[in-house]
């Protein structure tokens, strides 16, 4: 175990190598959206299958039509009407059009389709008064794939567009990486269930929540195991119960205090710690360790040093179990608008709130950053990150900002007061 407090590089390094990705398995298509590709996927068959017509139209031979002119129009016999959803049996002869629809396989013969705008018809004739290009309005097989084309890669994030050309294709069923179960375990004497009676002493686990919601936010699912009081007993016996899950997050209890047991309560169940203190704040008591394949994180009691601890360690791990290549939140330069004083040799973690003006992004913070503060979590859309070699940032100084959510990009997005 490392006893010394090391980098957050360093930290992350030892997750991700004790962090094994998870074996695939079969989802119906829809069940697929947000998980990583368990498999590469090509296409069977081209996309269109046919070439068809991209508007209403005519279908024609474009030599028969190119001298046409609003003042002496091509006129052509309308052979046959065609929907779409039907193949036209017909080919056609020398100024001989077929009436189609957007959608309908070009007829045999024609290899342009003139937009419905530019003709006149009558009866079973049509004038056609300004002539397209050769080919024109025509979408040609296998422009949007062809066969043995790649549709999707293994331990890509399959998007909405994925959803679609997969449909396309026919395909009902994938392959996909498994989502693990994360065990959640607040910890604390001082903490009551959500739902419970007020107690002037004891505060509702919010941790629980919190965590839950970070969880199933990366894809993840979450099992509440509840509260494990300042008891040994009772914290290795629920710790025990998360053993069924593939991910043990507790909170609380893991600093120097004299009932801060977590560490102790892993070590009995059988965990290999491999570190305990992080060069960072909010969030400098993080504990991590392995039970088997199993990752345990030991993450503080405060909420927002609970979250930020989160987001910096266990979101990265959660998705590559889930197969997933991008493990990180996106990270943006902004202009700091006020000064900011740190202590040497810690990385800052500010909330912050992204802002975009004139086409230049900002950082403002949410005010007092305090540990427990919840709410600077929840006015914030960024965290700010302050290196460990920086004692301080002015006002106009151009910081990396790790980007939580995308707000900024809102013209009209507002941050109420709370």
């Amino acid at each position: 175990m490392r006893t010394e407090m090391i980098n957050i590089d360093e930290a992350r390094g030892i997750i991700l190598n004790h962090t094994e990705i998870m074996d695939i398995e079969k989802v119906d298509l829809l069940s697929s959206l947000g998980r990583a590709a368990g498999e590469d996927i090509a296409a069977s068959f081209s996309l269109p299958p046919w070439d068809n017509s991209a508007m209403d139209g005519y279908a024609v031979r474009f030599e028969n039509i190119q001298p046409a002119t609003p003042d002496q129009p091509v006129e052509l016999k309308v052979i046959e009407d065609l929907p779409a959803g039907y193949i036209s049996k017909n080919r056609l002869s020398p100024f001989e059009t077929i009436r189609i629809m957007t959608g309908a396989p070009i007829p045999e013969g024609a290899d342009t389709v003139v937009m419905k705008e530019d003709t006149s018809s009558s009866g079973d004739t049509v004038k056609i008064l300004v002539p397209p290009h050769r080919g024109e309005n025509i979408r040609l097989a296998g422009e949007n794939i062809k066969k043995g084309g790649q549709v999707l890669r293994k331990r890509i994030l399959i998007r909405p567009p994925h959803i679609g050309m997969l449909a396309s294709l026919g395909i009902c069923y994938l392959f996909v990486y498994q989502r693990p179960r994360v065990a959640i375990l607040s910890t604390g004497d001082e903490i009551r269930e959500i739902d419970s009676a007020r107690n002037p002493s004891k505060i509702i686990n919010s941790n629980t929540y919190s965590i839950s919601a970070l969880v199933k936010e990366a894809g993840a699912i979450p099992i509440i195991l509840g509260i494990a009081r300042d008891d040994k007993k009772d914290l290795i016996a629920k710790i025990q119960k998360g053993l069924s899950a593939d991910v043990i997050i507790t909170t609380g209890g893991v600093s120097v205090g004299e009932y801060d047991y977590v560490k102790d309560a892993l070590e009995a169940t059988g965990a290999k710690i491999e570190f305990w203190k992080v060069a960072m704040r909010p969030g400098k008591p993080i504990t991590f360790g392995t039970i088997k394949d199993k990752l345990i994180f030991g993450l503080p009691g405060n909420p927002v040093s609970c979250m930020i601890s989160f987001e910096q360690f266990v979101r990265p791990a959660l998705l590559k179990k889930m197969g997933h290549k991008h493990l990180y939140r996106p990270c943006l330069w902004a202009t700091a608008k006020e000064d900011f004083q740190a202590k040497k040799n810690l990385t800052y973690f500010l909330r912050v709130r992204v802002f975009c003006q004139d086409g230049e992004l900002f950082a403002t913070t949410t005010g007092d950053q305090g540990s427990g503060i919840l709410r600077s979590m929840v006015q914030a859309n960024g965290l700010m990150i302050v290196p460990p070699d920086k004692k301080k940032v002015k006002a106009g100084e151009k910081m990396m900002v790790q980007i939580l959510d995308r707000s900024f990009e809102l013209e009209d997005q507002q941050i109420q007061d709370m």
